[in-house]
């Protein structure tokens, strides 16, 4: 038993997951938040598919880039620290939404959302990794990767409802940015004494773990693993960004398209539940393979589903539009040395920021051959993750590589 007044071992870990939980659904709600705003800029600034998808792409390629270098500021920095650095600096991109009234504005408010949000996965990931290295670390990730997914839902649904009463876009916008700065300062309250030993450890010149690269245990394997994740994502933020245009196309009132984003997610939170237990039953590449199948095959329904009947599908196909990334970012501590865990998951999760081609050139496609050729882009995109996926073996007696990054 821990002495009188000392916090136990379990109290610890349990403070650190709700932390990571709670900075994971705010920063995942920010940037779910800008699938249901951007319709709403469009059509206030009058945007067209290709600029949207271009604003879309450059708020991802600001993520992808930083989210990459996060895995190694950490180990300088300390997780905690760019936690709250992310929330702060996300939130005050919603902030100045309300001051943006031009293009070159909102540009700038998502790039900045974008910065934000990287500094957040990677840090988190590898704090709940570290806390629960005893036991339990399965479980613990699962909780943190639901967090995300009812983030979002929270965001989205908060958006569409403040559009749907009449409210002007700004207010959704000023109140994400508060929520975001607010959770900035719960987090540093909470994980203040892992901060402070941070910066002793940065002062001492003890800037990260013993190990030399990247700890990449399997290299042609986590390189398919990046690239599956990349086609995936690409995917994913296609048919988020314009799910709502096309049911816009479908003569559905704005209030009502928003909504679209909202009905994808809400069958994700389960569909990342499900996806995983359905790894392990049947294993994880034969589990994607299905999941990309159906996938395509879901994409393709809704576009041919005629005006409001579409949204009775939304639902399933969030399942395995997203249930997919439960399958895939699992397998990160499968291929990557445990002490370098922020390396591989900035380093996967930077492949996911980095499908910006994907809203870029579906927008291009579908000024040039409507949203509904657009939609059945993405539905063969989905297929082409499934190659890839079958080099995804796990060597549990490979050793770390120092070929990639190696110090």
């Amino acid at each position: 038993m821990p002495p009188t007044g000392a916090p136990s071992v379990s109290t610890g870990r349990a403070v650190t997951l709700r932390m990571a939980c709670l900075a994971h659904a705010v920063q995942d709600g920010l940037s779910a938040g800008v699938y249901v705003l951007l319709p709403v800029l469009a059509q206030s600034l009058g945007l067209n598919l290709s600029e949207v998808g271009l604003f879309k792409g450059l708020k991802s390629l600001a993520q992808g880039l930083l989210e990459i270098v996060s895995g190694v500021v950490a180990e300088r920095t300390g997780d905690a620290v760019l936690l709250v650095f992310g929330l702060v600096v996300a939130g005050a991109g919603y902030l100045m939404f309300a001051f943006a009234g031009s293009e070159a504005g909102v540009l700038a408010c998502l790039i900045l959302v974008g910065i934000g949000t990287a500094f957040q996965h990677a840090p988190s990931s590898a704090l709940v990794t570290r806390a629960y290295a005893e036991g339990g670390r399965r479980g613990a990730l699962g909780l943190y990767n639901s967090s995300g997914d009812a983030g979002k839902l929270l965001f989205t649904t908060g958006f569409s409802l403040a559009i749907g009463a009449g409210l002007v876009w700004s207010f959704a916008t000023t109140a994400f940015g508060l929520a975001a700065v607010i959770a900035a300062g719960a987090v540093f309250a909470a994980l203040r004494a892992q901060i402070g030993s941070a910066r002793r450890r940065a002062a001492a010149g003890d800037g990260g773990p013993p190990a030399r690269g990247w700890g990449i245990r399997n290299r042609p394997a986590f390189a398919s693993l990046l690239l599956v994740v990349f086609i995936d994502s690409l995917v994913q933020a296609g048919a988020l960004t314009f799910t709502a245009f096309l049911m816009l196309a479908k003569d559905i009132p704005l209030a009502a398209a928003t909504f679209a984003a909202t009905a994808i997610l809400i069958g994700g939170m389960f569909g990342k539940a499900v996806c995983g237990f359905l790894a392990e039953r049947i294993g994880p590449r034969t589990a994607f393979t299905l999941v990309q199948v159906l996938t395509g095959i879901g994409i393709a329904a809704v576009v041919f589903t005629p005006g409001y009947y579409a949204y009775l599908l939304l639902p399933f196909l969030g399942v395995v539009l997203q249930g997919s990334t439960s399958i895939t970012y699992g397998m990160v501590n499968d291929f990557v040395h445990e002490s370098r865990a922020a390396r591989g998951f900035a380093l996967v999760y930077g492949s996911s920021s980095l499908s910006v081609i994907g809203p870029v050139g579906f927008g291009l496609l579908g000024d040039a051959y409507g949203i509904e050729a657009a939609m059945l882009a993405m539905a063969a995109a989905a297929l082409l993750a499934i190659p890839p996926c079958l080099y995804l073996r796990v060597r549990p007696d490979a050793e770390p590589s120092l070929a990639i990054g190696a110090e």
